[in-house]
């Protein structure tokens, strides 16, 4: 069985709040740990039924650049639950959604 390990490692300030954010992959082409800005990490727990997340952004995180990264894990949201579900009524309303939320915050999605 293959195996692939994923490590985040989130450097602090003197207030806990994040300085730096890497993220290492061993089946990534680059074995370098790589810089973020910001990152999202869910969980399902089955037994309980519930979802555990852990949300993080560096305190230099743009806000242009947030309003982008929500915008597109939106758009890759849908795309997961389309292959998972293969509801694609529901994922055509969530892409209606983006566009609204893209207008609203006036994000440029030719990018």
């Amino acid at each position: 069985m293959k195996k692939a390990e994923i490590k985040i490692t989130v450097e602090l300030d003197d207030n806990n709040l994040p300085d730096q954010i890497l993220y290492q992959s061993t089946d990534g082409a680059n074995k370098d740990q790589v810089p973020v800005k910001s990152m999202m990490l869910s969980f399902w727990d089955h037994n309980y039924k519930n979802s555990m997340r852990i949300d993080l952004w560096t305190k230099d995180m743009p806000v242009d650049e947030m309003k982008r990264f929500f915008y597109e894990t939106l758009q890759t949201m849908g795309d997961s639950f389309l292959k998972a579900t293969g509801e694609e009524n529901i994922v055509e309303d969530l892409r209606d959604y983006c566009a609204h939320f893209a207008d609203k915050m006036g994000i440029d999605t030719r990018k």
